[in-house]
């Protein structure tokens, strides 16, 4: 069956795997719609079509949405510390209106991009169970918003995949837990939170362009589903920082916390973030990427087919590896904001 489909931030790490899934499909019955800010930043090779425009603009919603069937909703602008206005103005409200939007012009699917954290760390393993506001970290509660938002709007002719991912790791690094993790390690202030023992449900970009792409096509999907999506194995934080620690030679924590006492401590570094000129060492929010969410892809791979593929350990090291490449210095803890780039081809 032909399907149009529409992938929004096509240029970011989920959307950009996404569409590489896509061309590695490569079945003639797909139309691609790559929906961006700005095209220079497309992955090479892709020759679908490209809508360039603001998902705050109402003509361009319209615009962006005409004929697609399909609609992956990979856009975000992200945060892990504060930003709030930010986070409701560039992403939650423009994610609203999307929805709305593709009601109204009857799209059949609709994939949004969430997180394993969203209902961490009691009710995380089973993907149903809705998210769990925080109000330290006002961009998840955003997050837990959209998905209620689908929620809410069973029944009304367009089937809502809301897929939960791991953290990211691999190529094209994005806003997560590695890039802000990994600096902090260098002052040696950071401790084992929990002895280290938690999982990280590490999940490569690769392993979330095959289960989007799945999630997208597959038929026989309810009015709304929910899904875990994580990497072959979880492992241990302790094993994860060993890892880098041997390889890459970041240093090791000196000790180890327990997680009550790891979220007052960043609590502490919020509160004295006013008097100093740069971002905490640690936030609660970083805390709570820590918890364990026995995230498996059980359901993923009954429902949607879905194996995961890329062992953390590669997913890990590539990331790294283009960190360096690109002389990575560090990462503020919320995603820079550009203009939408126009030009003649657009």
């Amino acid at each position: 069956m032909a399907h149009s489909i529409l992938v929004t931030g096509a240029t970011g790490f989920v959307g950009s795997h996404v569409l590489e899934e896509l061309i590695q499909i490569g079945h003639h019955d797909l139309h691609i719609i790559a929906a961006c800010r700005d095209r220079r930043n497309l992955i090479p090779g892709f020759s679908g079509e490209v809508r360039v425009g603001d998902l705050r603009d109402p003509e361009y919603l319209d615009r962006v949405l005409t004929g697609a069937d399909i609609v992956i909703h990979c856009a975000a602008w992200t945060s892990l510390w504060g930003k709030r206005k930010e986070s409701e103005q560039l992403f939650l409200k423009p994610s609203l209106k999307l929805i709305d939007k593709a009601l109204e012009w009857k799209v059949k699917r609709f994939i949004f991009i969430s997180t394993t954290s969203a209902s961490s760390p009691k009710y995380s393993a089973d993907a149903n169970n809705p998210g769990i506001p925080r109000r330290y970290w006002p961009h998840l509660n955003n997050v837990i918003k959209i998905e209620n938002a689908m929620r809410e709007n069973l029944h009304r002719g367009m089937s809502m995949v809301n897929l939960r991912l791991g953290l990211f790791a691999g190529e094209r690094y994005a806003l997560g837990l590695l890039p802000i993790l990994l600096p902090r390690l260098k002052t040696r202030m950071v401790p084992w939170v929990a002895g280290g023992k938690t999982g990280l449900p590490i999940i490569s970009g690769k392993d979330i362009g095959q289960a989007v792409v799945r999630a997208a096509v597959v038929p026989g999907l309810a009015s709304y589903e929910s899904f875990n999506i994580v990497g072959p194995e979880v492992p241990s934080a302790r094993e994860v920082i060993n890892y880098i620690s041997d390889n890459f030679g970041y240093p090791k924590p000196l000790f180890s916390v327990p997680f009550p006492v790891a979220y007052t401590f960043a609590w502490m570094m919020e509160k004295i973030d006013r008097l100093v000129p740069w971002e905490p060492l640690v936030t609660r929010s970083i805390i709570h990427l820590l918890e364990d969410t026995h995230a498996s892809n059980d359901k993923a791979h009954e429902r949607l087919g879905y194996s995961a593929e890329i062992h953390w350990k590669q997913a890990v090291h590539s990331q790294i590896e283009a960190m360096k490449r690109n002389e990575f210095k560090g990462m503020k803890m919320h995603r820079p904001y550009k203009p939408v780039s126009l030009d003649k081809n657009d």
